[in-house]
C-alpha cells in the first residue's frame, strides 16, 4: 500500500497566499524525510495529511484513506508529534500520555499500559511520574514522541523532532526514530530543515520549495557516488597537492580534502603512488558522494 499520495494538491490561504501548488507525489512505507526551507509548505502539508486543513484543489490519501472526507479514520492510524509544545506542567508524563491514549479511544486500563510501554520505549520509564514542567527540553521531546506512539499507529508524523536539542540529544532522538522505523515496523515521516539529519536516518526524501515539489526519490539515489575522488592525509596536504599536479592530475581543494577527477583505475594508482613516495599517512581515499544539500544549491545557482 502507498503510504502517502497526493495529486495536484494545492492550498491557498485567504485567496492570496499559496502554500502548496500542484503537489503530486507518491511515497512508499519506510522512514521518509520531508525537507525544505522555512515557509516551503511542510507544515501545511502535515496539516493536510491530518485532515486539519482542507485542500483548495487536488486530492490526498494517507494509508489509502482520504483525510478530507474522513479525518477521524486517518488520525486513528496516525501519530503526530508537533514541533512546538504546550505540555501541562503539573501533569506527570504517565498521566499525560495515558490521557491522550484515552482521547485516542483506548480503554482506561489499556491506555495506562500503553503509556507505560511508550514511555519505556523513549527512555522515560524511570521519570514517568515526575511533573512534565520539571523536564528538560530533550525529555519533553520524548514525551511528545511517546504520546504519538501510545495508540500504536501505522504512521508517525514528526515535525522537527530535534528542535531545541543539543548535539547529543539530536543523536539520541535520531537513533530512537530510526529504531521505531526499523524495529517497530512503523512508517515515519520526518519533517526537518536539517538535511544532514534526513540523510542519516531516512530511506526516501521528499523535497519541496516554494510549495512545489523539487524532488522525491530514494536517499541512495540522491547520494550516489560522483566521478571525483576525495583524498585526505593527516599531514603534508600541500606537498601531496603539488605532487599530484606534477603528475598532470587536476586538483581541487575543499578544506583538508583534495578533490581529483576520477578518469579510470590509473587515477587511484597515481594517487596511492604519490602518497607512498612522500611517505604520508593516508586518512581517506574514496569516491565523493552527492549530498542532499546539493539539490537546493543547484536550484539556487540556476536562479542566479
Amino acid at each position: 500500500m502507498t503510504l502517502i499520495a497526493t495529486e495536484s494538491l494545492t492550498k491557498v490561504y485567504g485567496g492570496e497566499v499559496t502554500a502548496l501548488s500542484d503537489l503530486t507525489v507518491a511515497v512508499e512505507p519506510g522512514i521518509v524525510g520531508l525537507v525544505g526551507a522555512n515557509g516551503a509548505g511542510k507544515s501545511t502539508l502535515i496539516k493536510l495529511l491530518l485532515g486539519l486543513l482542507t485542500p483548495t484543489r487536488g486530492r490526498i490519501q494517507v494509508l489509502g484513506l482520504d483525510p478530507t472526507a474522513d479525518p477521524a479514520a486517518v488520525r486513528a492510524r496516525v501519530g503526530y508529534m508537533p514541533e512546538h509544545d504546550c505540555l501541562p506542567p503539573d501533569l506527570s508524563a504517565a498521566e499525560l500520555v495515558t490521557h491522550l491514549g484515552r482521547i485516542s479511544g483506548l480503554p482506561r486500563t489499556v491506555a495506562r499500559e500503553r503509556a507505560s510501554e511508550a514511555l519505556r520505549h523513549v527512555g522515560l520509564h524511570e521519570e514517568r511520574h515526575r511533573p512534565v514542567g520539571g523536564y528538560s527540553t530533550g525529555m519533553k521531546q520524548r514525551v511528545k514522541l511517546a504520546q504519538a506512539l501510545v495508540h500504536d499507529p501505522d504512521l508517525l508524523l514528526l515535525d522537527e523532532p530535534t528542535n531545541g536539542l543539543d548535539p547529543a540529544g539530536r543523536d539520541a532522538m535520531l537513533a530512537l526514530v530510526q529504531r521505531i522505523g526499523t524495529e517497530f515496523g512503523i512508517s515515519v515521516l520526518v519533517c526537518s530543515h536539517l538535511l544532514g539529519e534526513v540523510e542519516r536516518i531516512c530511506d526516501t526524501l521528499v523535497a519541496i520549495e516554494g510549495g512545489r515539489l523539487l524532488r522525491a526519490d530514494h536517499i541512495a539515489a540522491m547520494t550516489s557516488a560522483t566521478d571525483v575522488l576525495a583524498v585526505e592525509v593527516s599531514e603534508g596536504t600541500e606537498e601531496l597537492a603539488a605532487r599530484l599536479a606534477a603528475l598532470n592530475l587536476p586538483v581541487g581543494r575543499e578544506g583538508r580534502l583534495l578533490l581529483v577527477p576520477l578518469a579510470d583505475q590509473r587515477t587511484y594508482d597515481l594517487i596511492l603512488g604519490a602518497v607512498a613516495e612522500l611517505d604520508l599517512p593516508l586518512h581517506r581515499l574514496d569516491q565523493r558522494r552527492h549530498r542532499v544539500a546539493e539539490l537546493f544549491a543547484r536550484r539556487e545557482n540556476s536562479h542566479v
